[in-house]
Formats: structure tokens, sequence, C-alpha cells
């Protein structure tokens, strides 16, 4: 006869609801930084900036209730209350740096040109995926989906890494401003998308116990 589970503590379920719920904030961030640099609708805007303090505010809450949350559940549950403290000031960080994205073109004298805000909704439309992934992935603590993840990444990687190689190789020209400023938001961009390999590599741990580091980017 099969022992009944354990019925997780009620600090247990409001972590993982509450890292879960950060994902989302944090995919929806995405999505309307793409809207804005495709659009520039100040709702999308201020959707950003919205997502970026609730993403803030939960980071602190989750911050402030984990210590003592550890100590009054068993092991897996305190790596499961660990891993969604790591989730969350992950995804903090990754609503910061989309701010920043938006908040940047925000302030450009002139808007970029086609070429220029056609990689950046790319690299957002990859990230708003990727935490889509991440999502479904803790959800269901599917290693495949965090693994799609982990190789993605290497997608952002090489999209930032070709722009900069651009703008090396010929120069700003009399667009000093607009392609310094181009070169930052694509950066955060990338580094966006390593936060979110982050989540993927934290989903490894959580289920599988060891780091997963190993895994080649390359497909």
């Amino acid at each position: 006869m099969k022992r009944p589970r354990k019925e997780k503590s009620e600090a247990s379920k409001q972590a993982i609801d509450t890292a879960l719920r950060a994902c989302l904030i944090a995919k929806d961030s995405a999505f309307n930084a793409r809207d804005y640099i495709v659009t520039g609708s100040r709702i999308a805007y201020l959707a950003v900036r919205q997502c970026e303090k609730e993403l803030d505010q939960i980071e602190r809450q989750v911050d402030d209730a984990t210590p003592a949350a550890v100590t009054q559940v068993p092991e897996a549950e305190a790596r499961e209350l660990l891993a969604c403290l790591k989730f969350t000031i992950d995804l903090e960080r990754i609503g910061d740096l989309i701010w920043s994205v938006v908040r940047r073109i925000h302030s450009l004298p002139a808007p970029l040109n086609s070429k220029e805000s056609g990689t950046l909704v790319e690299m957002a439309q990859v990230l708003q995926e990727m935490l889509v992934r991440v999502h479904q992935g803790f959800v269901s603590r599917d290693l495949g989906l965090a693994e799609s993840v982990i190789k993605m990444d290497y997608d952002m990687d090489q999209v930032c890494h070709s722009v900069f190689r651009q703008y090396l190789e010929k120069g700003a020209g009399r667009r000093s401003y607009e392609v310094t400023n181009l070169l930052f938001m694509a950066q955060a961009f990338e580094r966006a998308g390593d936060h979110t390999k982050n989540l993927a590599e934290e989903l490894f741990h959580l289920v599988q116990g060891h780091s997963v580091r190993h895994i080649k980017k390359s497909r």
C-alpha cells in the first residue's frame, strides 16, 4: 500500500506560485518591450515600467520570507524554496534590463533605423520565448524545455555579437550617440538571456540535484 504523499507546506506552495507569477510578469515585460520598439506605444512603455516595479516588489518579499521558511520545512522543500528565491532574483534583474532598454529607446533624439529596430525586436522575441519555456518547464518539471532555453541563449549571444562586430568594423559615423545606445540595448537583452539561462539551469538543479553547466549551447 502506497503512503499518501505529504502535502507541501503553505510556504512552499506560496513560493512556487510567486516564482511562476514573476516568470509570467517578466514574459509580459519582454512582450511589451517588443511592442514599444515596434510601435512606440505609451501603454507598452508604462506596462514595462509596471512589470519592473512588480518584479522588484516580489523579489524583496521572497527575500524577506525565505530565510525563516527554509528552517521549518523538510530538506526537499527547502531546496525548492531556495530555487524560488534564485528565480525571483534573476527575474527581478531581467525586469531591470528590459526596462533599461525601453528607457534608452524613449530617450533617443531620433528613432533607430529599421534594421537596428529589427535586431532588438528579434532579441525581445527570443527572450519572451525563453521565459515562456522556463515557466512551462517549471510547472511540469520538463527538463527538455529547460535544455532548449539553455540552447536559445546561444542565439541571443550570437545576435548581440553580430551587432558589436558590425559597428566595430564600419564605425558609427555621425550616429555615435544612437549606435552607442543600440550596443547597450543589445547587451542588455543578451544579459537578460543569460539570467533566463540561469533559470533553466536552476530548474535542472532542482529536479536532478546537480548543475548542468556541461550542456552544449550549440544546436
